[in-house]
């Protein structure tokens, strides 16, 4: 188990990571067969309001970057998502003390844009927002195989859940013991 980086031999800085992306459904919360479309669907990992709450101890921004493309399917609003993006926010708050700096998604359908992940979109607007974020020192942690290519397309070291991590809090405990 371990990093996975998008060159050989290049791993996270001897410091703590300029931001560290995450991705929401099976990485924060459970993943539904279909898409999280209302609050009351949200449910919780273990470990992952922890996790968080470890990261944002060490002032690292803790952003999330999200497909969502139920709203492109019509099965939610942008209102839905800032809704559900909310309840999250409060019980990560609720559960840990934990907090998300920003929240960022893609509501486009595939192959409409250069947001959805595989694509960088997402970051970029993040490292926008954040000037301090140097993606060559962030690290994305997600539970897909597009949130790694996308980390890798971005210059940035990824782990993925179910692969080189069972959780966000294996993930956390990695990036900050390695």
């Amino acid at each position: 188990m371990g990093l996975s980086t998008p060159t050989e031999g290049r791993g996270v800085a001897d410091d703590v990571p300029s931001a560290v992306f995450l991705d929401r459904d099976g990485t924060i919360n459970q993943r539904l067969a279909g898409y999280v479309t209302t609050s009351a669907e949200l449910r919780l990992l273990p470990q992952a309001a922890t996790a968080i709450r470890r990261l944002n101890d060490l002032e690292i921004p803790v952003i999330v970057v999200t497909n969502q493309r139920g709203i492109a399917l019509g099965l939610m609003s942008e209102d839905d998502l800032a809704e559900i993006h909310d309840e999250l926010a409060r019980r990560l708050a609720e559960a840990a003390g934990a907090r998300i700096n920003a929240f960022f998604y893609c509501p486009h359908d595939r192959d409409q844009c250069d947001c959805r992940k595989p694509n960088v979109g997402l970051f970029v607007q993040a490292q926008r927002q954040f000037l301090t974020i140097d993606l060559a020192t962030a690290v994305t942690v997600g539970d897909s195989p597009t949130d790694v290519e996308a980390a890798h397309r971005a210059g940035m070291a990824a782990i993925r859940i179910g692969a080189e991590a069972g959780s966000l809090g294996e993930a956390v405990d990695q990036l900050l013991d390695h």
